[in-house]
């Protein structure tokens, strides 16, 4: 599956963005959709992450009340939600998709494949 995030932007702090991520192919329904995020300087990290169908949600606990995770699998597209942004959420937000089973899925090497990132900068 090929993985293509886009939505990224500036905004202020307490602002939002939607980030949206489409997939190709006609097997979308079968992954378990993940963002993820890297600043400058620093390692990826887990944001948050969908089940096959959508009924299941994780996040990680800096962004659970702010941020939200859906998917349409009729669009092949996961979006990613952001309110209430803070200065510290600014980086580069990847979308990664995975077909096996276990839930949750959070960690980086549990992504077999990834989008190229959509850069979020958000001023104080």
């Amino acid at each position: 599956v090929q993985l293509q995030a886009s939505g990224g932007g500036l905004v202020q702090a307490g602002g939002s963005l939607r980030l949206s991520c489409a997939a190709s192919g006609r097997t979308f329904r079968r992954y378990v959709m993940g963002w993820f995020r890297q600043a400058p300087g620093k390692e990826r990290e887990f944001v948050a992450t969908i089940s096959r169908s959508g009924g299941s949600t994780y996040y990680a606990e800096s962004v659970k009340g702010r941020f939200t995770i859906s998917r349409d699998n009729a669009k092949n597209t996961v979006y990613l939600q952001t309110n209430s942004l803070k200065p510290e959420d600014t980086a580069v937000y990847y979308c990664a998709a995975d077909s096996m089973d276990s839930w949750p899925r959070y960690r980086v090497y549990e992504y077999a494949y990834w989008g190229q990132g959509t850069l979020v900068t958000v001023s104080s």
